[in-house]
């Protein structure tokens, strides 16, 4: 039962990183850009930092806290870094992508 879970964590890790990547890469302007590495990336990575935490904690050495510890941080420190970043784009005038009508985004 636990190489089920452990293996859904790992797959559900690998998926969000994933399409946490491509949104990095495929998005147009640093705003959209930004969504990618702050949402699906982070449950990506904490995904993988559960199974890690349940696989070494299974293995009989007690609860591993370090990767507890490194999930909450991670949860902690992405929107407070992703917020400083958007607000250091908007105070530079970083450029928005324009809508089809030639309006800026908002």
């Amino acid at each position: 039962m636990l190489d089920f879970l452990l293996s859904f964590l790992i797959l559900a890790g690998a998926v969000f990183t994933f399409i946490g990547s491509l949104g990095l890469a495929r998005l147009r302007d640093f705003y959209t850009r930004l969504h990618g590495p702050t949402k699906a990336t982070t449950l990506g990575v904490g995904c993988l930092l559960i199974a890690s935490s349940l696989y070494f904690s299974h293995q009989g050495n007690g609860v591993s806290l370090h990767e507890i510890l490194i999930t909450l941080f991670l949860f902690i420190t992405a929107p407070v870094s992703a917020h400083l970043l958007a607000k250091a784009a908007l105070h530079q005038d970083l450029p928005r992508v324009n809508d089809r009508r030639g309006h800026p985004r908002d």
